[in-house]
């Protein structure tokens, strides 16, 4: 007999009055030993390099490998196009695309020109020299995750895009994922995962050199070990388990919205997935759907711990007060199926993706509305946005300035120059027309 679903389920007259307390109650929690044990690996990476790759590889992802075989080769990657289907390879190419539409236009709007009274500033974007993608294995496959972190960046014109994914048992990555290294055009494959690879992407190991940016999401330990590096090189955002939250009312379907809700619950059993609505109707609904189905879908254990450990519907009284929770816990993912989903939309200003209305699942935006998956969690929705095509740039000013229009802004520059005690600020302007024609 399987074990009956345990969802946590609250109203929010039963929750503290005070919305920071309320987040506490929903908040996603990090055990400090975790942090202990990153650091650990990450230092040990650092010192003996290669050495402990291979010995974090044996010990985590239960496969044997050595110095040579950590890249994958040219071999392994036309070895993986004869297992996956064309059908495969075509939706891949379809995701590149789309990605690339948004992203294409992304870029374009950074490049601008202003030029007035003789002062001339453009702005362009320049690539950063080195990124390191970091694509999840483990209990799934995922190559779109692949496509959404190297194909931004090849299109930034990033010279030199490395991949790092964890091996199977079998001591190779996942066929799909190389075909999608393939497809997008990485520059380096390699057989790493978990904090390790997360290490050696941030220092470098004897066969891999270190990258300036390291991207992608992760696991909390892949999360924790990006926090950690972060003091030394950069990273897009703290991108750890997945999660969805649903605002709804009474016109949402409680069938819908558990399907949502297991679709995100499948990625592990750290993913988060809750319901806040105004409808106890819909709550009871959807709860009992839940019980009713979680079972009998595929990938059901992982569902129903997941569901069990990180799931909750909460009952509201009014349409702003699910606003307020949403902003406060900042989820990474929130779908909006409302009677005015747009006017709930602009409310929000704490989520990584925001999707409207019954037919704007997750599941859409993960492959085909050409955003990027990657997104904020944990809360870093406060302050973090969505990988995408600018991650992989800086953002260069180019000023170009006419002796006329020098002249222009002299006298404001003496003026603050002086404001600020910095006189021979002012003098490298006034030098320019003083000792004009001289040597």
């Amino acid at each position: 007999m399987s074990k009956p679903l345990l969802i946590k389920v609250w109203r929010t007259p039963s929750l503290p009055p005070n919305w920071a307390e309320r987040e506490k109650i929903l908040e996603r929690k990090t055990a400090q030993p975790l942090e202990r044990c990153v650091k650990a690996i990450i230092e040990e990476v650092r010192t003996q390099g290669d050495a402990a790759l291979i010995k974090f590889t044996n010990k985590f992802d239960k496969t044997t490998l050595d110095a040579q075989s950590l890249r994958v080769t040219n071999k392994e990657i036309e070895e993986a196009y004869e297992v996956v289907s064309e059908e495969q390879v075509s939706a891949l190419e379809f995701m590149k695309e789309k990605v690339e539409i948004v992203e294409k236009r992304t870029l374009e709007q950074i490049k601008i020109k202003v030029e007035e009274n003789g002062i001339q500033v453009r702005n362009l974007p320049r690539p950063i020299q080195s990124v390191g993608c970091y694509v999840p294995g483990g209990e799934a496959a995922y190559p779109s995750t692949l496509v959404m972190t190297v194909a931004p960046a090849k299109l930034a014109e990033v010279p030199r895009v490395v991949v790092c994914s964890p091996p199977t048992t079998k001591g190779s990555v996942r066929p799909l994922t190389l075909v999608a290294a393939d497809i997008c055009k990485a520059d380096e494959i390699y057989k790493v995962g978990g904090a390790q690879a997360i290490a050696a992407l941030a220092y470098g190991t004897e066969s891999i050199k270190p990258v300036k940016k390291i991207v992608g999401p992760g696991n909390k330990y892949v999360t924790m070990a990006k926090i950690l590096v972060s003091r030394d090189v950069a990273i897009d955002m703290p991108a750890g388990p997945s999660e969805i939250l649903i605002l709804a009312d009474e016109t949402a379907s409680p069938r819908l919205v558990t399907l949502d809700m297991i679709s995100q619950a499948e990625h592990g059993a750290d993913s988060v997935a809750g319901l806040i609505t105004t409808s106890k109707e819909l709550a009871e609904n959807v709860l009992n759907e839940l019980r009713k189905i979680v079972s009998s879908v595929r990938r059901g254990a992982i569902v129903m711990k997941s569901l069990s450990s990180c799931g909750f519907i909460v009952i509201c009284k009014t349409v702003n007060e699910m606003i307020e929770l949403a902003n406060a816990f900042a989820p990474e993912h929130i779908e909006i199926i409302t009677q005015k989903p747009r006017e709930v939309a602009d409310k929000i200003v704490s989520a990584g993706l925001i999707l409207i209305g019954p037919y704007s699942p997750v599941s859409l935006s993960d492959y085909c509305s050409g955003t990027n998956h990657v997104l904020p969690t944990g809360g870093f929705g406060h302050t973090f946005s969505g990988l995408s095509v600018l991650d992989f740039v800086r953002r260069v000013w180019i000023v170009e300035c006419s002796r006329e229009g020098l002249l222009k802004v002299k006298k404001n520059v003496k003026v603050l120059a002086e404001a600020e005690n910095l006189p021979n600020h002012y003098e490298a302007i006034e030098g320019r027309f003083k000792f004009e024609g001289s040597r």
